[in-house]
């Protein structure tokens, strides 16, 4: 199969017929109404090649994977849930306290987040998986710490620079995790490269504003945060417009990959 032909088969334009070469990797027959198991030894199943209809906005182009792309949901959450926040740290509107991200922290950046990346394991996509699942835990152990009820802020009484500093730590965990997921990406797409990238810078400044006290860096931060929400953005969409449904289509950038 070209290159080509599997870009447009994964972002889809319309029903089509797809022939399976290897009897790997044709899809279950169905037996007595029942259907077999995707994935399951050929020889269990029948293992015959096989032509069936495939719906790529139904099943990403990918007739071995008949779930949705839980791709979209994740990036949406994700770039919604840094925007507000992001927002917050630059001081939009003399706003400067961060609780009112709590419910979408968990909700939105959290729950949702973490379901996406739960299908991802699902649909057998490792990194996206890692990605939602981590950065889903990442709002819901933030909004803990938002919460009074967990007492996680309370513990450190009036010592603000004790909890700043604690908050720091905290940071450039998720820096450094966050770096390690832009090594793992490098031939991912541009897009991603540059949604990391900014995560990244974002992470790394909110630490040093909590480490120093420095407002200017907070709003640094905040600024950073802001620009990866709108690539988050932009890539949700572009994930999930298809040809068959939409007027138009948004690059995400290919890297060249591996051919060995």
């Amino acid at each position: 199969m070209s290159t080509t032909h599997h870009h447009d088969l994964e972002k889809g334009d319309g029903p089509r017929q797809v022939a399976f070469e290897d009897a790997k990797t044709a899809p279950p027959p169905i037996i007595n109404g029942i259907q077999g198991i995707p994935g399951a030894p050929s020889q269990a199943q029948g293992g015959i090649p096989a032509t069936i209809n495939i719906t790529p906005s139904d099943f990403n182009g990918n007739p071995n994977r008949p779930i949705a792309n839980p791709g979209p949901l994740g990036l949406f959450s994700f770039a919604s849930t840094t925007f507000i926040l992001s927002l917050i740290n630059i001081q939009t509107r003399g706003i400067n306290t961060p609780n009112v991200v709590v419910g979408m922290a968990i909700f939105g950046g959290g729950l949702a987040q973490l379901l996406a990346g739960m299908w991802e394991f699902a649909a057998g996509n490792t990194f996206g998986a890692t990605a939602f699942s981590s950065y889903g835990a990442f709002w819901l152990s933030y909004a803990a710490i938002l919460l009074p009820a967990t007492g996680i802020a309370s513990a450190y009484g009036d010592d603000k620079t004790e909890l700043d500093n604690a908050i720091g730590i905290y940071l450039i965990a998720w820096f450094m995790f966050t770096f390690l997921m832009l090594l793992g990406a490098l031939r991912k797409s541009w897009a991603m490269i540059i949604l990391l990238s900014c995560l990244t810078i974002t992470f790394i400044l909110l630490a040093a504003a909590n480490f120093t006290a420095s407002l200017s860096t907070q709003k640094a931060g905040g600024v950073m945060g802001a620009i990866t929400a709108f690539v988050a953005y932009y890539m949700a969409l572009a994930e999930m417009l298809t040809r068959r449904d939409a007027y138009f289509m948004l690059p995400l950038g290919e890297v060249p990959k591996r051919l060995d």
